[in-house]
């Protein structure tokens, strides 16, 4: 019997212990190395595009040798103005992608010794950084559409003559959002939240190139897609699959996305429930990846990515 990839050796590239023994320089070089990897790790000014520089090893910054402009290997990026180490910063991220389902930030607070505020923001900086890899991604092929509800539970009163019927509109909490996703079968997975499902319809026409094989259930908003797709339907009361249409590729996504926010985060704010959703597509179509891949992929996308004028300042601004 062939092992899984997921539990070989080769998935298993990047450790705490490593991390921890190679020291603050080593995870330093890393950063700089996926920064500028033209220049294997090599400084470039981000004003001049100069490749002379001072290096002023005390403060782990340079100076433009043309324009004398100082940075750092963040500077301009979404972990501009850290405060972590390095060495920290490279595990933090390492727990971050070793979590198949999810962490949440107490866990990762208590990891690292560092304020929950410090481990929240960076893991929505994470989050950011994971959307804008498929900001501008079209669908096309064979494409998976479904939408499931999450959020908004209403607890039952403890006495049953005070119960009232939770399915009716006017006994709801208004906190309900249905997260609907476009999995295209061997490719990405695109997540958007919206009020109700059948605002999705509209999701998918801006998202999949016209002619995909769309493969949904038998929910009737869905019917409006038959225009510009070829629309193929499952009745799931019926059959999970039939004829090879089936939407278990989404469902695979859902089970992935409740074991998150049920296992770990145990409740997320509609507000926020669209950073964990592309969380968990993220961690769907790189799961046959290694934890180093894993990590570097997003090191590298984080130092690509401008200052996050979402998450910069979250603690200090007033409440909205």
């Amino acid at each position: 019997m062939s092992q899984h990839f997921l539990l070989s050796a080769a998935a298993r590239t990047l450790s705490l212990k490593a991390i921890y023994r190679g020291g603050e320089r080593a995870a330093y070089r890393r950063f700089c190395e996926l920064r500028w990897p033209e220049t294997n790790g090599s400084p470039i000014c981000p004003e001049c595009g100069c490749v002379e520089f001072y290096d002023l090893k005390s403060r782990q910054r340079f100076k433009c040798a043309a324009c004398h402009h100082q940075f750092s290997a963040t500077s301009g990026t979404i972990f501009a103005s850290r405060k972590l180490a390095f060495v920290d910063l490279l595990g933090a991220i390492c727990l971050f992608v070793n979590a198949s389902k999810g962490l949440s930030a107490v866990q990762l607070s208590r990891n690292l010794n560092v304020q929950y505020k410090t481990a929240f923001v960076l893991m929505h900086k994470l989050r950011e950084v994971m959307a804008r890899e498929t900001a501008e991604a079209r669908l096309e092929g064979e494409v998976e559409v479904d939408g499931a509800h999450f959020g908004g539970h209403v607890r039952p009163a403890n006495w049953r003559s005070d119960r009232r019927d939770r399915r009716l509109l006017a006994n709801r909490s208004g906190k309900r959002r249905v997260v609907v996703v476009l999995r295209q079968r061997g490719g990405r997975t695109l997540t958007r939240v919206f009020m109700k499902e059948a605002e999705g319809v509209a999701f998918a026409e801006e998202r999949i190139e016209a002619g995909a094989r769309l493969s949904a259930d038998e929910v009737a908003h869905w019917d409006r897609l038959s225009a510009r797709f070829d629309l193929q339907r499952v009745n799931h009361s019926e059959a999970y699959s039939e004829n090879g249409v089936h939407t278990n590729m989404a469902e695979s996504f859902f089970s992935r996305l409740r074991r998150m926010i049920r296992g770990q985060h145990h409740a997320v704010s509609g507000k926020y429930l669209g950073a964990y959703a592309g969380h968990a597509a993220w961690l769907e179509d790189h799961s046959l990846e290694s934890n180093g891949d894993l990590a570097d992929r997003l090191i590298g996308a984080a130092l690509g990515a401008p200052v996050s004028r979402l998450w910069s300042g979250y603690w200090q601004r007033p409440a909205t």
